[in-house]
């Protein structure tokens, strides 16, 4: 585990460094280390709420966080993430779901569209596309900001540290929400040795965001090391759903 807990960490202070929580990368880290498909969508969530706790911290006390516009976001998710986590699903359907949500995070993270022109977007279809995001975000484990990020910068709904700081705060909300739905359809206590029993991981991701959160990725820097993530997000995604 100890090379898998260095690869969670590297990812935690990545991610952390861009307002991200790493659940996808970590998803595909856990399927590629032979971890129960059932127990993976906890410990990324768990990962998740580890990471962008600081981050979110970070940029409130930075005056960053646009409250008013980002907590009607957050109060449509939330209670979906909880959903999503209770919500059984049956081995196969979820393997399908991750592998998709895999391939879907990988796009997003390889390609950052730019608009020329803010994309037109109401209200209330942002507001159903974080509800969804939070639903999916409880059922396997990916906080959601990865995909709410880019639509935000499209409809150039705020500057961008104020997207991040947003995304942030939507993944940690998510995560929690979403975390506690999986804990009480794991029967809780069973759920929680689970977690525990991989410590070394969470252990990883607290020091990779604590580290992360204080340092700023260069630019440059930040889009080999997106693409190459994206590749293997991708990777995994595609042998979830083809099997090899």
């Amino acid at each position: 585990m100890t090379s898998l807990a260095a690869l969670f960490g590297l990812t935690a202070l990545l991610y952390a460094a861009v307002g991200f929580g790493g659940g996808s990368t970590y998803t595909a880290l856990l399927l590629l280390g032979g971890v129960a498909v059932g127990l993976v969508p906890a410990i990324s969530l768990a990962c998740n709420v580890i990471v962008v706790t600081g981050g979110t911290i970070r940029f409130a006390r930075a005056g960053a966080m646009p409250w008013a516009k980002a907590l009607p976001l957050i109060a449509v998710a939330a209670p979906l993430a909880f959903l999503g986590g209770l919500t059984p699903v049956k081995q196969g359907l979820l393997i399908l779901l991750l592998g998709l949500s895999l391939l879907a995070s990988s796009l997003a993270l390889m390609f950052q569209p730019q608009a020329a022109k803010p994309v037109a977007l109401s209200a209330k279809l942002l507001l159903a596309i974080a509800a969804a995001l939070g639903y999916l975000a409880g059922v396997v484990g990916i906080g959601g900001g990865i995909f709410l990020a880019p639509i935000l910068h499209l409809v150039r709904w705020a500057e961008a540290r104020s997207v991040a700081a947003t995304a942030s705060l939507f993944i940690l909300v998510n995560s929690l929400f979403g975390l506690t739905g999986q804990l009480i359809k794991g029967k809780g206590e069973a759920m929680i040795h689970a977690i525990a029993g991989h410590w070394p991981l969470l252990i990883a991701v607290l020091i990779g965001g604590a580290i992360g959160t204080q340092l700023a990725v260069r630019a440059g820097g930040a889009t080999l090391i997106r693409r190459l993530t994206a590749l293997l997000v991708g990777f995994v995604g595609v042998r979830l759903l083809f099997g090899f």
